[in-house]
């Protein structure tokens, strides 16, 4: 197991804890571990797994990007030392665009950012109910503040939702569109406006 997954699984663990010591019934606390650290664990992990594929794919790009120049610069009289290094940027180049293109399509740097967002909103929610201090500042017990904090995990969850399908998923459908749309365009024949502008410029009066 890797440092970061002790680290988790401690988190967790500590998290468990605290929800054992409030003062709430076993469906509340129920509640607690199901909808409340079940989703902070989940996103979390989403949210890491996006951030990571996000850094290898930009820095790859990145990299590859300012390399690839360097290398096309590359004045080189052995032929065989030359052929390498035009099929290294070649090779190079591909990655680059596939690179980009993956990130592009899953938008790997909207996930990480959705994710965190909905993470820390939990997260929040629970230390201030935990200490009865932010929303909850008002209540004398646990058992009184819990409708509310219920109510706002909820509602960060709905609005979860809400914001990936609108956000993610509608950017993509509109890229995948607009990606439609260009291909039409090129593969369209091409129109009697067009023509009679092209008979224009071919006229004998040019010539």
């Amino acid at each position: 197991m890797s440092s970061q997954d002790s680290n988790r699984t401690t988190s967790k663990q500590t998290l468990e804890k605290l929800i054992e010591t409030l003062e709430l019934s076993d469906l509340q606390k129920q509640f607690l571990r199901s909808r409340w650290l079940e989703q902070v664990s989940w996103m979390g992990g989403r949210a890491r797994f996006a951030r990571n594929w996000y850094y290898r794919l930009r820095l790859t790009a990145i990299i590859g990007g300012i390399i690839v120049p360097i290398l096309v610069g590359f004045n080189i009289s052995d032929k065989n030392v030359a052929l390498s290094v035009r099929w290294l940027t070649i090779g190079l180049s591909g990655v680059v665009a596939i690179s980009s293109a993956v990130e592009e399509f899953f938008h790997y740097g909207d996930r990480w950012r959705h994710y965190r967002h909905t993470t820390e909103s939990l997260k929040t929610q629970g230390w201030q109910f935990s200490q009865l201090s932010g929303l909850y500042s008002g209540y004398k017990s646990h058992q009184e503040a819990f409708p509310n904090f219920a109510t706002q995990i909820e509602y960060i969850l709905q609005r979860d939702v809400e914001v990936y399908v609108t956000e993610v998923i509608q950017k993509k459908e509109k890229q995948k569109q607009e990606s439609e749309q260009g291909f039409i365009k090129e593969m369209s024949p091409q129109s009697p406006t067009d023509n009679k502008a092209s008979d224009k410029d071919i006229s004998p009066e040019k010539f």
